[in-house]
């Protein structure tokens, strides 16, 4: 019994955490739609280094998840 109680919460709290993912997901996509809030005569390298800080991070993710970059086998 004490197992399955554990195995319970176990799936509660990766519900929550997907949960919490997508979230973000759908935050992200919004932004990117919207072009991150700039307009095409406003952009300048500064909006480039913000959008390859975020490529990056997201590719962390991403090599992660799927065990490609450093995270290949």
């Amino acid at each position: 019994m004490i197992h399955r109680r554990n195995t319970d919460k176990a799936l509660d709290a990766f519900i929550a955490a997907k949960a919490e993912i997508d979230v973000m997901l759908e935050r992200l996509k919004v932004l990117s739609d919207d072009h991150f809030e700039t307009h095409p005569d406003e952009i300048h390298w500064g909006h480039v280094g913000t959008l390859k800080h975020y490529a990056g991070l997201l590719r962390q993710v991403t090599d992660s998840a799927f065990k490609e970059g450093e995270h290949a086998a």
